[in-house]
């Protein structure tokens, strides 16, 4: 039981670690080519929008709202690729350690 325990406790360091990287961790998804860019963390605060000036035409506003949205889709996509990349070894760790225990929250 005391190795489950401190398994336990290093997979949680280990989460808790890979948590802090996401959280800093950017992304960038873009739309229209690249015409409009997002950026934001693994954890999906958004950290800027860059919009290129040829696409902003004050007579079609709607396409610049859809490239926005497509941009944070794409980026949005990219930081859930990157959390699972950086968290999905540590989801599946302690359940085999503990013998399929079946512990809540591992």
């Amino acid at each position: 039981m005391a190795m489950i325990l401190q398994q336990a406790q290093k997979m949680q360091e280990q989460l808790m670690a890979a948590q802090a990287e996401l959280a800093e961790a950017e992304v960038i998804g873009q739309a229209g080519n690249g015409l409009v860019q997002v950026t934001m963390t693994a954890t999906g605060d958004v950290r800027g929008i860059r919009i290129d000036p040829q696409v902003v035409d004050p007579e079609d506003i709607e396409t610049l709202q859809d490239l926005v949205v497509g941009a944070i889709h794409d980026a949005t996509r990219a930081a859930q690729q990157m959390q699972a990349e950086k968290m999905g070894p540590l989801a599946g760790g302690l359940g085999d350690a503990a013998g399929g225990l079946g512990l809540p929250g591992v």
